[in-house]
């Protein structure tokens, strides 16, 4: 059994290697996800206000308490299958968690843009509000995100996948990495 978390800052691709993943039957467990249920839970928009209840939800139960809120839905998915993705680690907290549950079973993967493209990227989805539509700019959300610990999280990446090609590179190489393993990503 294998869990594999996707770190990378807004924009790089995660929610990609999540598709990837989904369209292989690999089941994805997206952090973000209990977030926005957060959001709704507390009767705000998680278009407007993911930023501000990620913050909360780690004043108010410590910084892995996104970590340990997606830990019993991973073990769930990991009792029908060999691997689970997990889909926006923000934090080196976040990355002790899973290795403290799930030993040498868990890989790290660092997704990589950069900043230009990741925006460009953003802006096509149009998922998040952005500054100018009463959400976070790019550079708040960056800034906001590694105020978490993902600058850690991703230092502590047992490989980097670079997203700087073309959809299709990235998707082959994140089907290498479920198929085959780590290792083979980079041979």
């Amino acid at each position: 059994m294998t869990v594999i978390g996707i770190v990378g800052l807004p924009g790089s691709g995660k929610s990609e290697a999540a598709n990837v993943a989904a369209d292989m039957g690999v089941p994805v467990v997206t952090m973000g996800d209990v977030i926005r249920q957060e959001c709704r839970d507390r009767g705000l928009d998680p278009a407007r206000h993911h930023g501000e209840v990620a913050k909360a939800l780690r004043e108010e139960n410590g910084p892995a308490a996104i970590a340990e809120r997606s830990l019993p839905v991973i073990e769930r998915e990991r009792e029908d299958g060999e691997t689970v993705l997990v889909d926006g680690i923000r934090s080196d907290v976040e990355v002790d968690a899973f290795r403290d549950a799930f030993g040498e079973s868990f890989v790290l993967v660092k997704v990589d843009a950069p900043f230009d493209l990741r925006a460009k990227r953003l802006d096509l989805r149009g998922r998040d509000a952005g500054g100018e539509d009463g959400g976070e700019s790019l550079e708040d959300r960056d800034e906001r995100e590694l105020g978490f610990g993902m600058g850690e999280a991703m230092a502590m990446a047992d490989l980097t996948i670079d997203n700087t090609q073309s959809l299709a590179a990235f998707q082959r190489k994140v089907r290498t990495l479920i198929r085959d393993g780590p290792e083979a990503v980079d041979a």
